[in-house]
This record gives C-alpha cells, structure tokens and sequence, in this order.
C-alpha cells in the first residue's frame, strides 16, 4: 500500500509539472485553455502535497482520482472533437499529451487500489517537487523540441 500512495504522489507531481510547463503555450491559445492548466497544475501539486501530509486521508485520494479522471475524459474530448465553447478545436494528440495520461492513468489505477489506511512515512514533499520540477523541464524541452521541428 505504501509503494501505491508512493506511486500516486508521483503521478500527480509528473503530471503537475508537465500541465505548469504547458501553461505558456496554451495561454497564447487561448486564455480559457490556458487557466484550464494552471488549475490542473495548481490541484494535482496540492494532491501531491495532501497526499504526502495526509496519508491516511480517504477524502485526498478520492479526489486524486476525481482529477486524474477529468483529466484523461478533458484529453480524449479535447483530442476527439474540441471541447465546445471552452476549446472547439480539435487538439492534435502528441508524445508529451501521450505519455502525461499514461502517467495519469496510472495514477488512477494506483489510486483505485488504494483502500483503508496506508502505514509508512510517504515520500518526502520536496522529493515530490523536484520530480515535478524535473518533469516540467522535459516537457518543456520536447515541446520545444516540437514546435521548432514543426518550422
């Protein structure tokens, strides 16, 4: 149970710090797209901190997977017709939009298999962080890496 709230805590920080280092693209599409990611950021860097500071809560985990399953429906709408009003185009499915729900799909899983209380100090808050931290950073760059291969 231990390694599973582990495993959660570090997909709701990958997946934080991809939505943080999209934000500035997405924003220049259109604002409403772009506070879309900062809320996505902003919730799942709080479940990575709720979840370390409440390990034991069943109400952290629940709305872990909440998010984590608006997320995967919010991607595959989003990639499959637009989302109207709030982003009607269609949003072309790439490597760094792939490989986050697949993280977030995991997550969900591990999240789902989380029941009753979890003994064990979970992993600490900055180790979370700098996964985070590191997961923006390769986000950005292969988003970088797309746009300028698009030229």
């Amino acid at each position: 149970m231990t390694a599973r709230r582990d495993g959660l805590i570090v997909c709701c920080a990958i997946s934080a710090g991809v939505h943080a280092a999209l934000v500035p693209e997405h924003l220049r599409e259109s604002v409403v797209t772009g506070a879309g990611f900062v809320s996505a950021s902003v919730l799942l860097a709080a479940l990575s901190i709720g979840l370390t500071a409440r390990p034991d809560s069943r109400a952290v985990t629940s709305f872990a997977t909440f998010v984590l399953l608006g997320l995967l429906v919010s991607y595959a709408v989003a990639s499959a017709t637009g989302i109207p009003v709030l982003h009607p185009d269609v949003d072309p499915i790439d490597t760094v939009g792939v490989s986050t729900k697949a993280v977030e799909l995991l997550g969900l899983g591990l999240a789902g298999g989380l029941r009753g209380p979890v003994r064990g100090r979970p992993i600490p808050v900055a180790l979370a962080g700098l996964i985070g931290v590191f997961s923006a950073l390769v986000a950005l760059s292969l988003a970088g890496h797309h746009q300028m291969s698009g030229m």
